[in-house]
């Protein structure tokens, strides 16, 4: 993300998201009442009066909301941001409602009473951005799947089940098996044309390790961006999501955001499934060690920030910087993947402890 201006004394930050994980971080960022400007279109109607009404001109204008409520449309790569007007031309009312669309490459303006520590961490974390995203493809006997990485998760493109005959039918097998290959192949080719990310071939057995092959013979384009082959035990998205708890994408997803989140909710949930007393969960338990320094790393599901009351997100954004000041660490997980589904099942909020405080 390009940021073109950013005073905070002011409570100003003025950005042009780049990619949809940007858009991922501003919908993360800009809550209610904040002030959003931009460039949009507002249709004018005409001054004078007419027996019947006539449709106005939809023009171009600058303008700035008082926002009510975003909402994130992945599927069109854009955000939309309604609130009511606070700042227009002398053509367009003041405090009618609008909705402003964040497209991606459109610069914005956000203003804030305040700055919250963990919007500059979400701003500096999206302005560093450079990992490229990852394609996974996940292969068996049973079916396949494909999957891109961003920040906020796994996007699934394609999933087709398949049954192939077993051993000993060896010709029905190897004519089925070219078929599930190419079939599999034409998903991901229209998945990686978009982008030529990098490639990464998951399953069970040694289909996996046979298809890799196939592409090194069929789609020596494609093959070249295959950065990785590993074993997983479940087949479908299952495996993707094992892939991603396990570890074993680590050397192609380094860097991605959604490993170091998944990694952390999996160490909660060892913690608390072996009755260990070093980790905490609820609001109210977090918050109580948080108070004596006892949190060494502060766990939040994002939905905590973006869609509490005024006065709870403000008793959050206290809990952080309590957290912070005692030098503990913060990790707010995205809902959208499966870490941030089961930390919702915790209430949102989870703690490990540095020491036992009860």
């Amino acid at each position: 993300m390009k940021i073109l201006k950013r005073n905070l004394k002011k409570g100003i930050v003025k950005a042009v998201p780049e990619t949809l994980d940007d858009l991922w971080h501003l919908y993360n960022i800009i809550y209610e009442g904040d002030h959003v400007y931009a460039r949009t279109t507002r249709e004018i109607k005409p001054n004078e009066q007419y027996a019947r009404p006539r449709r106005g001109q939809r023009i171009s204008v600058f303008l700035g909301v008082k926002v009510e409520n975003v909402a994130w449309e992945k599927l069109l790569g854009r955000l939309r941001v309604h609130g009511t007007i606070c700042e227009a031309p002398e053509t367009v009312p003041t405090g009618a409602h609008h909705t402003i669309r964040i497209a991606l490459n459109t610069p914005v303006t956000i203003v804030k009473k305040k700055w919250a520590g963990h919007h500059i961490e979400r701003l500096e974390r999206a302005r560093r951005a450079s990992e490229k995203p990852i394609t996974i493809v996940t292969i068996d006997d049973e079916g396949y799947a494909i999957a891109t990485t961003a920040q906020y998760g796994i996007e699934v493109k394609v999933e087709e089940r398949a049954r192939l005959p077993g051993k000993l039918e060896a010709a029905k097998r190897t004519a089925a098996t070219n078929k599930h290959f190419q079939n599999a192949l034409n998903g991901l080719r229209h998945v990686w044309a978009a982008t030529r990310n990098p490639i990464v071939i998951i399953g069970v057995g040694f289909v996996k390790n046979d298809f890799a092959k196939f592409l090194e013979y069929n789609a020596a384009d494609v093959a070249k961006a295959v950065i990785d082959v590993k074993s997983v035990n479940n087949g479908g998205v299952a495996g993707i999501y094992e892939a991603l708890r396990s570890g074993v994408l680590s050397k192609a997803l380094k860097h991605l955001r959604v490993i170091q989140e998944t990694k952390v909710i999996e160490e909660v949930l060892m913690k608390l499934g072996k009755g260990e007393a070093n980790v905490t969960y609820g609001f109210d338990e977090v918050k109580r060690a948080a108070e004596l320094g006892a949190v060494e790393k502060l766990v939040l599901a994002d939905t905590m920030l973006r869609e509490s009351s005024d006065e709870k997100r403000l008793l959050i954004e206290n809990l952080m910087k309590s957290v912070e000041r005692k030098g503990g660490g913060i990790i707010v997980v995205s809902t959208e993947h499966e870490a941030g589904t089961k930390l919702l099942g915790l209430g949102g909020i989870a703690a490990l402890l540095r020491f036992l405080f009860y």
